[in-house]
């Protein structure tokens, strides 16, 4: 074993659950003045979103606002007692599984970098300027111009749909690469669509380097990056906005004093990096952000316990990066993501699969939340991160849900039947 394997728990290289404290975790002061995206980029990123409100409401007429966003739940004592808060525990939910148009958390990133390559191209062709109503794009004349562009992707299934739907709905050609654990409703589901979907035998990472390779250099296509763009990763941690306006209307005070835990399922990392980003831009050291991740597929735990001075994958310390939740099955992190905000992710929870399972079942019976397994993971982290630090209960908990909404119904009932 090398000397930066050894640094990685042993519970992790055997699969065994584990809560791991950073210990590279710096103090916010520290680490933000340093970054290379800092708060101007990510309120340009939700300056950009609002920009695009009058387009969403006209493509999607379930959007009333043309906002993409989810409601903040609050789960009564009895749910918070049995997630592991305790009775008297201020635990959330941020609704990402039902986030309208796509059902899914990877909406923020996934139509955002559609939306910013759409901009780019109405903006050099002189179809529109910053000023203009950006509805002007949902018009047949500009689809058809779009539909000489197409937008690639690599994808275990929600991201894929996600710039499939935003694509198409433009006029946009999209080409999904799907790795071989993507779930085959998800592939149906972007074919329905009108996406090209080219399925490959490796795992995500696969997927996505073939994607890469074959859009290089192509000046009529857009490879959308989920292991190093920028702009998916602003899109995200625009997010955080969305949550700080949440928390205020429901008159929940984070400070120093009163923490906010936010628990995030963690794949590649584009998503709960992103998150992280942002809410520590608005709430420094006040929030502290705790990703989620499978026993099998603990990629950035791996990444950061490792060290950041070259890749390792979770294939290198014995795990096989097979796990249900398809949508954290990623055997290496993303070092956009893993050098950006390294340390500020407060610690990092693995979980088996059965327990997904169990609390796909128990969120549906207790608080009719429809979840699919990888969005469950973050429940599943609450008890076992309050027992390693049992200072945090008087915290307020968010739990980050990512999918589920649009989880086909024989889908939803196997995964409950699963968790019996």
């Amino acid at each position: 074993m090398s000397d930066q394997h050894a640094s990685i728990p042993e519970a992790v290289r055997a699969g065994r659950p584990t809560v791991w404290l950073n210990p590279h975790r710096r103090p916010t002061a520290e680490v933000l003045p340093g970054l290379a995206y800092g708060l101007a980029d990510v309120q340009a990123a939700e300056a950009r979103w609002r920009r695009f409100d009058p387009l969403l409401k006209a493509l999607f007429p379930n959007l009333e606002t043309g906002r993409i966003d989810s409601a903040l739940l609050a789960l009564t004592p009895e749910v918070a007692a049995h997630v592991g808060g305790g009775a008297d525990a201020a635990l959330w939910v941020k609704a990402d599984h039902d986030l309208p148009v796509t059902g899914c958390i990877k909406a923020r990133g996934g139509v955002y970098e559609v939306l910013v390559y759409a901009e780019a191209l109405a903006l050099q062709a002189g179809w529109l300027t910053t000023s203009d109503s950006y509805a002007r794009l949902a018009t047949p004349e500009i689809a058809r111009a779009l539909s000489g562009h197409t937008v690639a992707v690599g994808s275990t299934g929600n991201l894929g749909f996600s710039v499939g739907v935003m694509a198409r709905a433009l006029g946009f050609q999209v080409e999904v690469h799907m790795s071989h654990d993507a779930k085959a409703w998800k592939k149906r589901r972007l074919r329905d669509l009108g996406a090209r979907v080219v399925e490959h035998a490796g795992d995500y990472g696969s997927a996505v380097a073939a994607a890469r390779a074959a859009f290089a250099g192509r000046a009529d296509a857009h490879f959308v990056d989920d292991e190093s763009s920028v702009d998916l990763f602003l899109g995200y941690a625009a997010a955080a906005f969305d949550l700080e306006r949440q928390l205020r209307a429901a008159n929940v005070t984070v400070d120093a004093q009163n923490p906010l835990h936010v628990y995030l399922p963690c794949g590649v990392g584009g998503a709960p990096g992103g998150v992280t980003l942002g809410l520590k831009l608005l709430y420094g050291d006040a929030v502290r952000c705790i990703f989620v991740e499978p026993v099998a597929a603990p990629c950035m735990l791996v990444q950061l316990a490792a060290g950041l001075d070259y890749p390792v994958d979770v294939y290198a310390i014995g795990l096989d990066n097979r796990t249900a939740a398809d949508g954290l099955a990623v055997s290496q992190a993303s070092m956009l993501v893993a050098g950006t905000v390294g340390a500020l992710i407060d610690a990092v929870v693995t979980v088996e699969d059965a327990a997904l399972f169990r609390w796909v079942r128990d969120l549906w019976d207790r608080a009719a939340l429809r979840l699919e397994p990888s969005a469950a993971a973050a429940f599943a982290a609450v008890a076992p991160s309050l027992a390693a630090r049992p200072d945090a209960r008087g915290a307020t908990h968010v739990v980050w849900t990512t999918g589920g909404a649009l989880l086909p119904e024989a889908e939803f009932q196997a995964a409950l039947g699963m968790g019996s």
